[in-house]
């Protein structure tokens, strides 16, 4: 009887930690998405310039190393909001580039109805069934590296087809990225909230920009 009170006590408690995390992820997630969304407008209609591929990409990675240090104080907050809000800066060259196009607003507004459906229903899919999804997380690890890989190939190269070959790959791949966390969150795994919400994020962020790439392309061909 006594082992049984132990073991109820224990998923008890487990059950309480995994809801504290994900009430704690959905929450900044929500804050850093306003927070983004806001400097992105911001940036657009300020029609700021886009910082380029290698300052993007120095700020990304330097940010995000400093937010894996400082993961567990409330520096990785701070540097989680100016992560997100330098993201959203980084969208508004994008969004007037679409908006400037015959019938920008409603790419627009797909990609991002795309995207949140995307998320919602990937989510509720692994909240649902709770069902174990890290066996995505080798096959998400190896994606991400071969479109690393490509996106820096292309540089080189400026092929439209690998571009859009990137975006099309991004999408299945940021829908299994949000599957794995969340499921990494709910079976005990993730127990940080702040690095939760940035994979997370940076999900939803991927997912709309190559939502948006491909809506874009598609209508420049008309």
């Amino acid at each position: 009887m006594n082992n049984r009170s132990q073991t109820y006590v224990g998923q008890n408690e487990s059950t309480l930690a995994v809801n504290k995390v994900l009430r704690n992820t959905y929450t900044l997630l929500a804050m850093t998405l306003a927070f983004s969304a806001i400097v992105a407008t911001i940036s657009t209609m300020m029609n700021l310039p886009y910082p380029g591929f290698i300052i993007t990409l120095v700020a990304y990675f330097g940010l995000l190393f400093g937010i894996h240090k400082t993961k567990d104080s409330g520096m990785g907050i701070v540097l989680t909001f100016a992560l997100t809000g330098f993201l959203g800066y980084t969208l508004g060259p994008i969004l007037n580039m679409a908006l400037s196009m015959p019938g920008g607003g409603e790419m627009v507004a797909t990609a991002l109805g795309g995207t949140a459906l995307t998320f919602f229903a990937t989510s509720a899919y692994v909240l649902t069934t709770k069902k174990d999804m890290s066996k995505l997380g080798g096959l998400v690890t190896a994606g991400i590296i071969m479109v690393f890989v490509a996106m820096l190939a292309n540089l080189f190269f400026q092929l439209p087809a690998l571009q859009l070959a990137i975006s099309a790959i991004m999408i299945p791949l940021m829908a299994m990225l949000i599957m794995w966390q969340t499921s990494d969150i709910i079976n005990g795994g993730e127990r940080n909230y702040i690095l939760a919400t940035v994979t997370l994020y940076v999900s939803i962020y991927n997912l709309f920009l190559s939502l948006l790439q491909l809506l874009m392309a598609f209508s420049g061909d008309d």
